[in-house]
């Protein structure tokens, strides 16, 4: 049932897929009638699409002379414009600006409370974070966790506290003898301090490291990050594997 599922998707490609002598309006209308969209059904999604993604002051303009982002927007229209089920989303922010990246998610979780499924892939760990509510991380062509963001980095099972002193190696051996401390590690920036699940030791630590005449510079709750979690489950840093695969095979 090749066209029936045709019919029920939306692509939004990692690559622009846009004729650059076409206007903005004429990129919609022609993708609608590839689909059969009728003609009064057809103009009113149009419309209705290009206020979405604030484009309708540019209908009559050729995309060749739009910036990334009014491309990135009518990419997106057109993937809307068959009103899929799904909507596939290839790295849709890629090389966008960051305000222009916040305004095409708020169109994307429009779309997705109204109903359609999307999916999609992303190389930026805060996008999968903040707007999935499903995550798989892919490595070498394998899921090899999923889950949703909090589930993720609960799977770490640990918070860390920042701190700085005036005396990082006395307050080393200090922190590294409470019972609720699994591991502590040292860095230009002081101590990293990782607690046992539930522990909530912050106040117990400034007040022996008080005891002690140590005097606190800093000291921060970091919670993991999806960061970590690659890390964790990869072995590596993101950059590592996106060069190590020249780009490709990697996603959230």
């Amino acid at each position: 049932q090749k066209d029936s599922v045709r019919r029920s998707i939306g692509v939004v490609f990692q690559d622009q897929r846009l004729d650059r002598d076409l206007t903005v309006w004429e990129t919609l209308d022609f993708h609608g009638r590839i689909y059969s969209i009728p003609k009064e059904v057809r103009r009113q999604r149009i419309d209705e699409l290009l206020e979405l993604v604030e484009l309708n002051d540019k209908r009559k303009e050729v995309t060749k002379n739009l910036s990334g982002g009014m491309k990135r927007r009518l990419e997106i229209a057109r993937g809307l414009l068959v009103q899929p089920k799904i909507l596939f989303l290839d790295e849709p922010t890629i090389g966008l600006d960051t305000q222009t990246r916040k305004r095409i998610w708020s169109y994307i979780k429009k779309v997705n409370q109204e109903g359609v499924t999307v999916l999609l892939t992303t190389h930026y760990m805060d996008e999968a974070d903040q707007n999935s509510n499903v995550v798989c991380i892919i490595d070498k062509g394998k899921i090899i966790a999923n889950g949703t963001p909090e589930q993720l980095k609960r799977s770490l099972g640990q918070d860390c506290i920042q701190v700085q002193t005036d005396n990082d190696h006395k307050a080393f051996r200090l922190i590294e003898s409470l019972p609720e401390v699994s591991k502590v590690g040292g860095s230009i920036n002081g101590l990293s301090v990782y607690v046992k699940e539930n522990a909530n030791i912050i106040t117990k630590l400034v007040d022996v490291l008080r005891l002690e005449g140590i005097q606190i510079v800093s000291i921060s709750l970091v919670k993991p990050t999806l960061d970590d979690v690659f890390i964790h489950y990869t072995g590596r840093g993101f950059g590592e594997v996106t060069q190590e695969s020249n780009g490709a095979g990697h996603g959230h």
